[in-house]
């Protein structure tokens, strides 16, 4: 196994990425996607990668777009998403991500804040629901949808045009602008969890430094698998599972998407997985739900196995002594956690969190199986890492080590500040927003609180803005709660509210078979709608969460709760893309239930 990392020096822009790795290893596969058709997964080379940027290029130069245009892309994880990409970048166009499950409105915001020329979307029904905006669009002077387009689907609209119409008949050498690294590459719309998505822009030089510094933190070779399922439009997937896959010569194979993703990790069996927590709390879940249908010897081995996998993993750090409990860890291995392991592919070697807090517990019971899930923390506006764990020195409830070249220190109030290459150009015309994130000497305020042990390892302690207050004065965050009641699988989504109140409520959204079977454990019948306001199953829900809140201060505690079955969704406007709940809309939307918790 070799190693062979593309420097930033090397590339200088993305698009020089491209052409150094096209360069070093053509032959090489690049990416991996199922086909339906034959039912099998297909490689691509980097060579043939090449030939068809050249190909997207020609098009784009048809459209008449110069250098500095944006350009949207509105698709899920696959080649096409990396063709667009790096064909705009090598014309020196700005790439403008989307959610490919967005809603409409916000969508049409995006791009009309954005000016954006050229949209790319997935199909017929994206385009259908986009074209419900009307005059949100009417700046984009070509939409190009994969699917293709029947006689009913035709325009009206003579800017709409299929992938094979666009790309018909052309054929062209692999361009490539001699851009600056500092110049802007992307714009990137945050989620918006309390307003309007904000547009950060990334140079080549952020996202290059951001990768490499990721790389660096690592001993990866080219042999190393990417599986992609986390959204390219979200930064976390598109530095470290695109671009820093690229730098080090991986294959990345696009998932087919959520509900197929347990098959698609035992087919690709990858050696890396990028993901947010809400990924492995999921398989944390299931092994908890299938555990407590076992045996009372299974459990008791079960628990006994994660008890010496612990010890051995603190071990390892020099955090704990020997015991010859530890001899017993390769049977432990062979009966308890290897079968674990091969359920996510059986080699993977580095799992990265990111994108909101990892519950210690599910980190815990990963190291202790022998498959150590490295957290991370960062944001869009940092390119996004910052800091991160890593292999020879990891503390699981931490959140790591500050990357290679990037500084990192706690401000006033706790705040966790970070300066460095990969701190973002500022907010698409927003100048004041701009101002407000970093300071005279370059500081970017994340706007998360923190503290740093004596070993240099980072913690978040909360957000500055994200802190409810009670009545009484007593303080505390409200998303440590919300994971801490969501690892119960009764609880599918949790919002936590008691701002200025006496006390703690919460919203839930009930998983509709665990609903089901506590319903008639209480007597109560799951298909009658009185059933969920009724106070018997209220209070064995409150005991549920009181449970889940157990280590927790005594005034964390939720008094009331309002039990709901319909799932909060990203069409509502309550959920963002990332799919992280919307608190001012969701509060609004459930007013009255709210009020109701306080009588």
């Amino acid at each position: 196994m070799e190693q062979d990392y593309i420097t930033p020096e090397d590339a200088r822009t993305l698009a020089g990425l491209f052409r150094e790795r096209l360069r070093r290893t053509p032959s090489a596969a690049a990416y991996r996607h199922f086909e339906v058709a034959r039912r099998t997964w297909i490689d691509t080379k980097w060579r043939e990668m090449g030939t068809e940027v050249g190909r997207w290029q020609q098009a784009m130069l048809k459209e008449g777009l110069a250098p500095g245009d944006r350009v949207a892309v509105m698709l899920r994880n696959c080649r096409e998403w990396v063709l667009f990409d790096q064909a705009a970048l090598g014309l020196g166009l700005v790439t403008v991500p989307l959610y490919a499950n967005d809603r409409p409105g916000s969508v049409a915001y995006i791009i009309e804040h954005a000016d954006a020329k050229l949209l790319v979307v997935q199909g017929r029904r994206q385009w259908r629901e986009l074209q419900r905006v009307g005059d949100g669009l009417s700046g984009v002077m070509r939409i190009v949808t994969l699917g293709s387009l029947e006689l009913e689907d035709r325009p009206e609209d003579p800017r709409l045009t299929s992938l094979t119409q666009w790309l018909f008949g052309l054929e062209g050498p692999l361009r490539a602008l001699d851009g600056e690294p500092d110049d802007l590459a992307t714009i990137v719309y945050t989620s918006g969890t309390t307003g309007r998505p904000k547009g950060v822009m990334l140079s080549h030089r952020n996202v290059l430094a951001n990768a490499y510094a990721s790389a660096s933190c690592g001993d990866f070779t080219t042999d190393e698998v990417f599986l992609s399922f986390l959204p390219l439009s979200h930064m976390l997937e598109r530095t470290a599972g695109y671009y820093m896959a690229m730098m080090i010569g991986g294959l990345t194979a696009h998932a087919r998407g959520i509900p197929q993703l347990a098959e698609d990790i035992r087919s690709v069996r990858p050696t890396i997985l990028i993901s947010v927590p809400r990924v492995y709390e999921t398989v944390y879940a299931k092994i908890m739900a299938r555990l407590e249908q076992e045996s009372r010897f299974r459990q008791g081995l079960f628990d006994f196995a994660c008890a010496v996998g612990w010890r051995r993993f603190e071990r390892r750090f020099g955090r704990g002594s020997w015991s010859p409990k530890l001899l017993l860890w390769p049977a432990l291995d062979r009966l308890v956690a290897r079968p674990i392991r091969s359920r996510l592919g059986g080699r993977l070697s580095f799992a990265i969190s990111g994108g909101a807090a990892m519950p210690p517990e599910v980190a815990r019971l990963f190291f202790s199986l022998g498959l150590p899930i490295y957290q991370g923390y960062g944001l869009t506006e940092a390119g996004p890492t910052v800091t991160v764990n890593r292999v020879d020195n990891a503390k699981p409830d931490s959140i790591g080590l500050p990357l290679p070249g990037v500084d990192v220190r706690i401000g006033a109030q706790d705040e966790i500040l970070t300066r460095g290459p990969h701190v973002m150009l500022g907010y698409w015309r927003n100048v004041q927003a701009t101002r407000d994130a970093i300071d005279d000497q370059g500081w970017l305020h994340t706007g998360d609180q923190g503290r740093v042990d004596e070993d240099g390892h980072y913690f978040i302690t909360g957000r500055l803005k994200e802190i409810i207050a009670l009545a009484s004065g007593e303080k505390m965050p409200p998303a440590d709660m919300e994971i801490a009641i969501s690892l119960d699988p009764l609880f599918d989504q949790v919002l936590v509210l008691g701002e200025g109140k006496p006390y703690l409520v919460a919203l839930t959204v009930l998983d509709q078979r665990r609903w089901h079977a506590f319903a008639r454990e209480l007597a109560l019948d799951p298909e009658d709608p009185a059933a969920l306001t009724d106070r018997l199953a209220e209070k064995a829900a409150l005991a549920r969460m009181s449970s889940s809140l157990r280590d927790f201060p005594g005034y964390a505690q939720i008094r009331r709760a309002h039990l709901a079955t319909e799932p909060w969704t990203i069409d509502a406007g309550l959920m963002t893309p990332t799919l992280k709940p919307r608190r001012p809309q969701i509060t609004r939307r459930f007013a009255a239930e709210i009020d109701a918790l306080y009588d």
